[in-house]
Parts: C-alpha cells; sequence; structure tokens
C-alpha cells in the first residue's frame, strides 16, 4: 500500500468568486450588527449625561447650602468652578473637575435657574441632534426627568 502524494500542484488560494462570498458575508453581518452596536454606544452616553447632570446637581445643591442660594442663569454653571464677584462664603469649587464638564456630544450643558414649573434650577444636554426638542436618539437629557 502506497500513499500517494500531492503531485506538484502545491496549496491551492482562494478564487475571486470565493473571496467576493466571504465579502458578501461579512458586509450583511455588519448590515445587521453594526446598528445594534451603534444603538448601545448611543445609549451609554445617554446614561452617561444623565449621571453627569447628576453629579452637576450636587454640586448645585452643596453651592446652596453653603451660599444660601442657587447660581443665577448669568452666574451660570461656572459658579461652582470660580466665586463670582461679590460672593462670600464661597467654599468651591463644588465639582472634582477642573471645568465644568461638557454632554458626552460635547456641547455645554444649559443652565437655567430658576428652573421652569416651580423648579430651583433646570439642567438639559439637547442629545445627539444639539437642539431642543427631539425624540429617540436625539432626545433632551434633563435634570427633572
Amino acid at each position: 500500500m502506497t500513499k500517494e502524494i500531492n503531485s506538484g500542484r502545491g496549496s491551492r488560494g482562494f478564487s475571486l468568486l470565493e473571496l467576493l462570498v466571504v465579502l458578501l458575508l461579512l458586509g450583511a453581518f455588519a448590515g445587521i450588527f453594526a446598528p445594534k452596536i451603534f444603538g448601545q454606544a448611543e445609549k451609554a452616553k445617554q446614561k452617561a449625561a444623565k449621571l453627569e447632570i447628576d453629579q452637576i446637581g450636587q454640586g448645585l445643591d452643596l453651592y446652596k447650602l453653603e451660599l444660601g442660594r442657587y447660581p443665577t442663569t448669568q452666574e451660570g454653571l461656572q459658579a461652582l468652578m470660580v466665586a463670582p464677584a461679590g460672593v462670600s462664603n464661597w467654599n468651591g469649587p463644588y465639582l472634582k473637575r477642573n471645568t465644568v464638564p461638557k454632554d458626552p456630544w460635547s456641547n455645554e450643558y444649559k443652565y437655567v435657574s430658576p428652573g421652569d414649573q416651580s423648579r430651583p434650577y433646570d439642567i438639559i444636554s439637547f442629545g445627539t441632534d444639539g437642539k431642543e426638542g427631539g425624540d429617540g436618539d436625539g432626545k433632551d437629557i434633563t435634570s427633572w426627568q
């Protein structure tokens, strides 16, 4: 019994058709799974914005505890980092960072004091679209929701 050895042809490569089929399958998988992955990333950014708004709110509450009031809209969130003119008893900064954070989409948080509907303040991120209002991924993230 003798075994045949591959008769000099060497190993065979992939044909163009086989490569195209593989690329087509990879494209199909990317088309199916990429939106789900990117959707999760967007939800993670929304959750991060909500957590950051809550942290800013804690800084504002500490500011109020020490000064007896929240910063005005004109003083803005910067009042948590640098003492506004004419304010005594300021013992900040009231946030752990060196600057007022931006939302996960690199936009400034909108701060209004007093807020709407008897709230002491409102903090708003306009979400992915950077515009007031919206729904889905473009929905605003607020301090009162």
